[in-house]
């Protein structure tokens, strides 16, 4: 999954927000999505603005289930 970094104020931790697009059950039309996921740095070289790949691993914390893999921008 692609996102970008909007929240770094965490230690090892940032806040990666994804923007999907799905298609709607019923009236079968498309509609965006804007997730939140915190993701696991763990030598915090990624910024506020970073365009980033992450995936989901095993989980770290209550909410952080997923690791950043590499810088896309």
């Amino acid at each position: 999954m692609i996102g970008e970094i909007v929240s770094e104020k965490m230690k090892k931790t940032r806040v990666v927000k994804a923007h999907i697009i799905r298609w709607h059950p019923k009236y079968h039309k498309q509609h965006a999505i804007d997730k939140r996921y915190k993701a696991h740095d763990e030598k915090e070289e990624y910024h506020v603005g970073d365009i980033v790949e992450i995936k989901e691993m095993r989980p770290m914390s209550r909410e952080k289930r997923w690791k950043i893999i590499r810088k896309v921008k």
